[in-house]
């Protein structure tokens, strides 16, 4: 049963490993494309990659604060 766990485990590592690197690899490359256009035409990619993490993180505060009142309800029941 150990053997068909530690199979799977790293299966599923291997498989994240690549998606990670797939991911790099596209990034390099839209980095490489947004380096290659005109500095004016650089600024709309550019502020939109600034702002995916900072609308990522305020989703993520969103969220969290939704769940703490939903952790309060249930407390209240």
């Amino acid at each position: 049963m150990s053997d068909i766990v530690e199979t799977v485990t790293h299966e599923s590592l291997a498989s994240i490993q690549a998606a990670i690197a797939d991911l790099r690899t596209a990034m390099r490359t839209g980095f490489d494309e947004i380096r290659a256009q005109n500095p004016r035409e650089r600024r709309d990619p550019a502020g939109t990659l600034v702002m995916m993490p900072a609308t990522a993180g305020d989703f993520d505060l969103r969220v969290r604060s939704l769940q703490e009142r939903i952790a309060a309800l249930d407390l209240r029941s």
